[in-house]
């Protein structure tokens, strides 16, 4: 054990966190975790890929699975945290097989838990869901009381991020153009999260301030960023175009966009109007798996890094870029550029300046512009 001593946590006290995991309305990718590859067959309990979301009808198949959909739904939480919950409790199921969850002890949960840090390298954060998880599964959908728990402590992994010159991004964005193009420089230039990028409404564009409000970004906190200048006129062509598909999904009869849930119960055409429609939405309707409604969602997140994959590829780049290495190029541009670190830390989203600070250590000129002594020779 790194510390010496394992993670003690009362079970109880952990049970708050459901509500801090948020619905986004997207419902076509999985709950990803960072996982390695399985160093032996037993390992792969615990790391095995998590299954993609399940319909709203499917209950599942064990009376455990179904005590825990029930429980879920009773309290009202929100579809993605059913899902995370769910996936968790499978994974739990599969490592105790051929054990019920309704025979598992706190010691089993422990171990579970204490097996995703050692082999399983999770982050402390994918830990600490685990852990909510399975507080949730054993102590209220199966009425089994965990007590006091010792487990190995996931820790954080301290890593510098990649990030692209001003050339690089460049080269990256020759390689797209309409659409792709518009996101990549949105996603660089406003230094947005994947997510935020995605869930972007018409109404969070100001293109007269030029500015982009994100409302409940990470850690469910709202901020204003910049919009570059720049795009803003192939900005109001893409909005233009947007607004013709959404006259067709109302002349189509098309159901409003996803909202949410609170929003849709106030207001439930909301989601038909031009001001809360996707700035990117997706070429075509699908089925909504939460509510079973045909809508036009937003496109998905493993379509737009698969983008940015191929298109640095044929920019023949050889760093891995992902649109969170736009975020990481945007912040450090700035802060080389002479930007205050609060600023780059308010417009990033950052709750401490010393998240922010890590930008510091991948700048071209580090500290106060020194200078190599070979470059001196």
């Amino acid at each position: 054990m790194r510390d010496g001593n394992p993670r003690q946590v009362k079970a109880e006290v952990e049970v708050r966190a459901p509500l801090a995991i948020r619905d986004d309305g997207d419902h076509h990718g999985n709950v990803a975790l960072a996982e390695q590859r399985p160093s032996s067959r037993s390992d792969e309990r615990v790391t095995r890929k998590l299954e993609p979301p399940k319909a709203v009808d499917d209950l599942g198949d064990e009376p455990w699975e179904r005590a825990l959909i029930k429980a879920i739904r009773e309290r009202g939480f929100l579809w993605r945290t059913e899902q995370t919950y769910r996936e968790w409790a499978v994974r739990f199921a599969r490592f105790i097989a051929p054990r019920s969850p309704y025979a598992a002890s706190g010691g089993e949960v422990a171990a579970f838990l204490s097996a995703l840090a050692v082999n399983g390298r999770a982050s402390p954060s994918a830990q600490k869901q685990a852990l909510n998880a399975l507080v949730f599964l054993m102590e209220h959908a199966l009425s089994r009381e965990l007590g006091e728990m010792k487990f190995e402590r996931a820790y954080p992994k301290r890593r510098l991020p990649t990030v692209l010159t001003a050339g690089e991004c460049n080269s990256l964005f020759a390689q797209l153009d309409g659409t792709m193009q518009l996101m990549a420089q949105l996603a660089y230039g406003s230094g947005l999260r994947l997510m935020e990028l995605l869930r972007l409404r018409v109404h969070h564009l100001d293109l007269e301030r030029g500015q982009v409000q994100v409302f409940a970004g990470k850690g469910d906190k709202d901020r204003r960023t910049v919009l570059p200048q720049s795009i803003v006129p192939r900005t109001k062509v893409h909005l233009e175009r947007l607004r013709r598909l959404w006259d067709e999904d109302r002349s189509n009869g098309l159901a409003g966009v996803w909202l949410p849930e609170g929003l849709e119960k106030k207001f439930s055409k909301a989601g038909e109007t031009w001001e809360w429609q996707w700035v990117f939405p997706s070429a075509k309707p699908s089925k909504d798996p939460e509510s079973g409604v045909v809508r036009r969602h937003h496109v998905s997140d493993a379509w737009f890094q698969r983008v940015l994959k191929d298109a640095s590829r044929r920019a023949g780049l050889n760093k891995r870029v992902t649109p969170h290495v736009l975020r990481h190029s945007f912040a450090t541009h700035l802060l080389e550029n002479g930007a205050d670190i609060r600023t780059v830390q308010e417009l990033l989203g950052h709750t401490s300046v010393e998240t922010t600070q890590i930008y510091t250590h991948v700048m071209q000129k580090p500290g106060l512009g020194v200078r190599s002594p070979l470059d001196r020779a």
